[in-house]
This record gives structure tokens, sequence and C-alpha cells, in this order.
């Protein structure tokens, strides 16, 4: 490709402006801090070739790659003159221009393949990926293509899946949410080693909804999770294996020369909330004091764990999916409902339960949402339209569509902070990677 004649062409139909461009990206990523004269009918994508060709100027060995550009802490979107003109930015004066990585997949993983949907996955832990599929069972991924355990009992589609060990217990716990009205909890070691997968069996079964359980998720010790179900209801549980309120019941795991009988625990919801009228469709626990909870009812609430009470209601007129905590403190609750927008809600804004942000470049319903751990600006999107996408809150236009999905995407989050993962009723599991987040 010819950048030069490029940015020629542009030169010839354009007015010019002084900019300087700046980063906070280390070297080699470093230009000149010298201003200089660009056209202002460049877009990203021009500037993109502007900084390239300088970078390449002090280094002959530099490999183009794509940037996005911030302009008073706003990512362009636009021709530069149409920016300064939306701002009232002068041409005058000399424009600073910050650059950063274009946060965009630089790969596509193989495909790990389910027998069904893949309804749910975790990817909070950096050693393996957890998935749930409507063929009843999880799975433990330690890479693309990789299965390295089974999760075997749920008579129905596995709809919600959980890592409640901290990142740094060897022995994992998970847990699982089914249709069949169950929740389960599983007990493996990530670094046994193996060429085929494990099949393993719950330790416990958790047993007090009275419908399909929806969603799950645990506290930041790991010795709780909260259910979300069709029943209307969140219920809180203990992860506890000697916590054993119910019966024990026995189930047979054949190994192959001979049969071993192990029991399993059967516990009792240590509180429920009461409040949502219709499914509760997705539930997080950010803080040990507070859960959150979405549900089709069309609202978000957040619960006061010891208490059990509603203590602030969120309201959008569309039953809601899917819900998490990020962005600015953590404090930041984004949602996808039976529509196309993603919406974002700041609970610390008294008075007000509008969104503070949406986001409309879906085409149907949104089915995940998820915050990126280590920033303040970037979350994913998932939805029935077969496409995630990567979000900035510093632009309405998504920063990358990933579409490798064939059918509706169903669940999806980060993975390694550096790589996207999605399942689908494609029945695949996808991973983008190399995503460079700052």
């Amino acid at each position: 490709m010819d950048m030069g004649g490029e940015i020629e062409e542009e030169e010839m139909s354009s007015r010019r402006i002084q900019v300087r461009f700046v980063t906070k990206l280390k070297d080699p990523y470093k230009v000149p801090n010298a201003s200089i004269s660009i056209p202002t009918n460049l877009t990203r994508y021009g500037l993109s070739i502007v900084v390239n060709n300088l970078l390449q100027s002090g280094n002959s060995d530099w490999q183009s790659e794509p940037f996005d550009f911030l302009i008073d802490g706003e990512l362009v979107r636009m021709s530069l003159e149409k920016f300064l003109s939306a701002k009232g930015i002068s041409l005058e004066k000399i424009l600073e221009i910050e650059y950063v990585q274009a946060v965009a997949p630089r790969k596509e993983e193989e495909p790990s393949f389910h027998d069904d949907w893949v309804s749910a996955v975790d990817g909070s832990s950096s050693r393996f990926i957890l998935t749930g599929s409507y063929d009843c069972l999880g799975r433990v991924w330690k890479s693309a293509g990789l299965c390295g355990h089974v999760l075997e009992g749920h008579s129905n589609a596995v709809t919600a899946v959980s890592i409640t060990t901290p990142e740094d217990v060897e022995a994992v716990t998970v847990a699982t949410a089914s249709k069949d009205r169950s929740l389960r909890l599983w007990k493996f070691n990530t670094g046994d080693p193996q060429d085929y997968p494990m099949k393993m069996h719950a330790f416990k079964i958790l047993r007090d909804h009275r419908a399909s359980v929806q969603s799950v998720a645990a506290n930041a010790s790991g010795n709780m999770v909260c259910s979300g179900s069709w029943d209307c209801t969140i219920n809180l549980w203990s992860t506890d294996e000697s916590n054993t309120e119910g019966a024990q019941v026995s189930i047979k795991k054949r190994k192959v020369k001979d049969q071993v009988e192990e029991s399993q625990s059967e516990g009792e919801a240590v509180s429920t909330f009461l409040g949502h009228t219709q499914c509760v469709s997705s539930v997080i626990w950010p803080e040990h004091e507070t859960v959150y909870s979405a549900s089709w009812d069309h609202s978000v609430r957040r619960w006061d764990v010891e208490t059990g009470k509603d203590i602030t209601n969120m309201f959008c007129g569309k039953a809601l999916n899917c819900l998490d905590a990020g962005g600015e403190g953590s404090a930041l609750i984004a949602a996808g409902a039976s529509d196309p927008i993603l919406r974002i809600w700041d609970p610390r804004k008294p008075g007000t339960s509008a969104p503070v942000f949406q986001f409309s470049s879906h085409t149907s319903w949104i089915s995940a949402c998820k915050w990126h751990v280590r920033s303040w600006f970037h979350l994913l999107s998932a939805s029935y339209d077969g496409k995630v996408m990567l979000w900035d809150l510093r632009t309405a236009w998504p920063l990358a569509i990933m579409d490798s999905h064939k059918d509706k995407v169903l669940c999806a989050d980060w993975w390694k902070g550096d790589s996207i993962i999605s399942g689908g009723a494609d029945s695949n599991l996808r991973i983008s990677s190399n995503i460079p987040v700052q």
C-alpha cells in the first residue's frame, strides 16, 4: 500500500493544522515530540498512517498496526475537521492528539465444539475457561480445543456457570446452574496432567428453586454464591463442603476396573430475596454486602445481603437479560435487554434512574455484557444478532465487531485480560485474542 501517496492526495484537498502526537505507550511506540502539519480531513485511518510512517522513519523494522486517537479525552470517530468543528476547537493553535493501540482482536483461535448450544461462559481464571451447554454438561477448557474436565450430573440444560475460587488457589471450586432447577458445586485440580477430558461429579447439589435457575455468581471470597431463577427469587447458598444442611445422597462413579461410591451433600438456601415479579435473569455479587440483579420485570435491583432488602431500583422499560458492574470505581452498572440497546447506569447519582450511557449498534436482543477488570472505559456486549461488540465509554461507536459465530451469541466474557470468549447457538466456544486494552 502506498501510504505516502494516500496522505499526499488528502493534502491537496484539505485545510491543514499543526498537531503534536503524544502517547502513554512505551518504546518503540513513541514518535518525535515535534509538531507537524497534517490535513484536517484525515480520519482515524489516515491518522494511523501518519503515526506508522513516523514510527517507521525511526525504526526500519517497524510493522504497521492500527491506532486510535483521543482529543481532550474523547475518541475521534470522524474526520479531524468535523470533530474540531463539533467541539468548537480552534484550528489556529497546535493540537495535541493522543494515540493508543486500537482495541481490537489480532487473532481468532480455532473454535471449541460442544454437542449443543453454548449457553454460559466464565473467563475469570487465567488458567482455564468454564462453559455450560444445553447438552446438560459443564466443561473446563485449558485452551482452544483442549477440554480438561467434563462436569456431569445435570438433567437439563446448563444455563449459567461461575468460578468461585480465588485465582491463586490450586484446588478450584465452580458452580453451575440449570433448567433442572438445581445448582451444583464441583471441585477439581487444574494441575492434573491428562491428555483426555476427566469426567467429574458434583460434591454438592443445591435445590430450593421452584423453576429453572438462570444465573449464578460468587462473592469475592468464594464461600457463598447467589442464584436467580424463573421463580422470581434470588437465593444465597454456602459453598462450604462441610456445610451439609440437607440430607446425604449417594451416586456411583464408574472406574475402569471397579466401582466406588462417593457422597454428595444437598444444601439448602441460606436466605432468599423476594421482590422481583418476573424471571431473575442475571445476578452479580461485586461487593461483600451488595448483590445486583436484573429481571424480566424491567428492573435492576441492588440488594443488601445482610437484610435481604432491595435498596435501589433502576428501570428501563424492557425485559433485562444480563448485567455487570465495572467502570470507574467499579460503580457503573451495564445491562442488556430485549432490545438492541446496551444501557449503563451510575447508581452514585442521586435522584435519577436514567442511564448515563446508551449504545445501540446491535440489531437484536443483548444476551451478555461484561466490563474489562482493569479499564474504566472498556466493556463488551453479545447479542442474538450473532455479534460481539467492544465498547469504549469515550465514543458512541463500537471499537470492534466480532462476527465469527454463525448463529445467536448467548454468552461472552473476558479472558486473561486480552481475549474475549463467547459461546452461542452454533455450539461453539470462540476465542478472540491479542486485544491490547490499556
